[in-house]
């Protein structure tokens, strides 16, 4: 059995491999007494396991042989040590290694300190008494699998709370549209493409400042990324405070690149950005194009395509932009679109995609409803036609905004 005092490795005759043994694994003995040691041996020997085995007579060279391991370790442990005495053994085998899996070895007379160490972290208990081969080799195999349960079971609760605190934190970053009274109607839609992300780099927000006025804003930030999603929320929150600080559109846009350059991690990224600014006497609309897509007009029944001159995105030349503002006129209850491109970018064929003409003629079939259905309905209807060949890909936004309108909520 080798030298009192020191690990040793215990050669076990080589048998081939069992299918009960799929766990790459080493046992670990940990037992004073030479007699209970060589019993041990004898019964792996006589079992369906082929591990490797390391004696060790103290708690102390266990926990030095626990610190060099590199493979999972079973550990058949005995409570009655030189240098530790009951269940403080458990406690300082798990400090040495969290991984391994416990089976501690008790007397007969024992059982009640066996399932007292159970509770405190071991995986099962075996009185010397009562051992065999089959009851040992059961035991560690049974020890083995149940802590690899443990790990991933912890895992996925590590997992959960994290993804909760990660929704609570988006949840919170998400707008809530700023309107004085309800007059304005708002309606959103909002669909990350980060998976299990409810952000991303699209962005939206709706103020309605002291005098009346509305201000909205959409915009995209490339790419997909956490990074992004929080470039977006940053974007998003610079606007807000330069609405309500009184700055002008076109100020606005030029805060917002300065702060996307400033924060942007890669040169390559840029943004999109469509503002606008209802006026209160419900008449017209001022609108800012940044690189972003047309918007759609509804009045009445009818829905049109929309794309006043713009200038370039923001952040491709970063302090040389010029984007004009271009006024449209709203007839009673006129509704304006706004959206990112995902929502038709998607594919709706092998080598198709839906397009803005797309879009506008699936708009054009749903423009007798009101604007929460209206703006479900292209959503729905993008995520179908591209649903055959790997959905949308894109992060999706899409703004309903108008004074009080037969394409409001009923």
């Amino acid at each position: 059995m080798g030298t009192p005092g020191i690990p040793e490795q215990v050669g076990i005759p080589h048998r081939p491999e069992s299918p009960l043994w799929n766990i790459d694994a080493s046992i670990l003995l940990v037992e004073d007494d030479a007699g209970d040691a060589l019993l041990v041996e004898e019964m792996l020997t006589d079992s369906e396991l082929d591990p490797s085995l390391t004696w060790c007579k103290t708690l102390a060279e266990a926990r030095a042989f626990l610190h060099t391991s590199t493979t999972p370790v079973c550990v058949l442990l005995d409570l009655h040590l030189p240098d530790v005495h009951g269940l403080d053994a458990v406690r300082q085998i798990l400090e040495s290694d969290s991984e391994a899996a416990i089976v501690v070895l008790t007397g007969l007379e024992d059982s009640g300190t066996g399932l007292r160490a159970v509770a405190g972290g071991a995986q099962d208990y075996l009185v010397k008494g009562r051992l065999g081969p089959e009851i040992l080799s059961r035991a560690i195999r049974y020890a083995l699998q149940r802590k690899e349960v443990e790990r991933a079971a912890a895992a996925l609760r590590a997992n959960r709370l994290i993804a909760q605190e990660n929704a609570r934190l988006e949840r919170g970053l998400l707008p809530v549209p700023l309107l004085r009274d309800n007059r304005f109607h708002a309606r959103a839609r909002y669909e990350p493409g980060r998976v299990h992300g409810l952000l991303s780099g699209d962005f939206y927000d709706v103020v309605q400042t002291s005098d009346g006025t509305v201000h909205a804003v959409i915009g995209d930030v490339s790419g997909h990324g956490a990074a992004e999603a929080a470039l977006g929320v940053c974007l998003r929150v610079a606007w807000r405070t330069a609405v309500l600080c009184g700055t002008s559109q076109t100020e606005q846009i030029a805060l917002l690149e300065e702060i996307l350059v400033a924060e942007r991690s890669d040169a390559h990224v840029f943004a999109t950005v469509t503002s606008l600014v209802f006026s209160p006497d419900q008449r017209h609309a001022q609108i800012l194009r940044a690189g972003h897509p047309g918007l759609l007009l509804r009045q009445g029944g009818d829905v049109t395509w929309v794309e006043p001159e713009g200038g370039m995105a923001l952040g491709l030349l970063p302090g040389m932009g010029r984007w004009p503002t271009v006024d449209i006129p709203l007839a009673p209850g006129a509704g304006v679109v706004l959206f990112t491109d995902g929502l038709f970018e998607g594919r709706d064929g092998p080598d198709s995609r839906l397009g803005e003409e797309g879009l506008l003629a699936m708009a054009q079939d749903n423009g007798h409803l009101p604007a929460h259905a209206f703006v479900d309905a292209l959503v729905a209807g993008a995520a179908e036609g591209a649903a055959p060949y790997g959905g949308l890909a894109d992060d999706v936004a899409v703004l309903h905004l108008g004074w009080g309108s037969e394409h409001d909520e009923h």
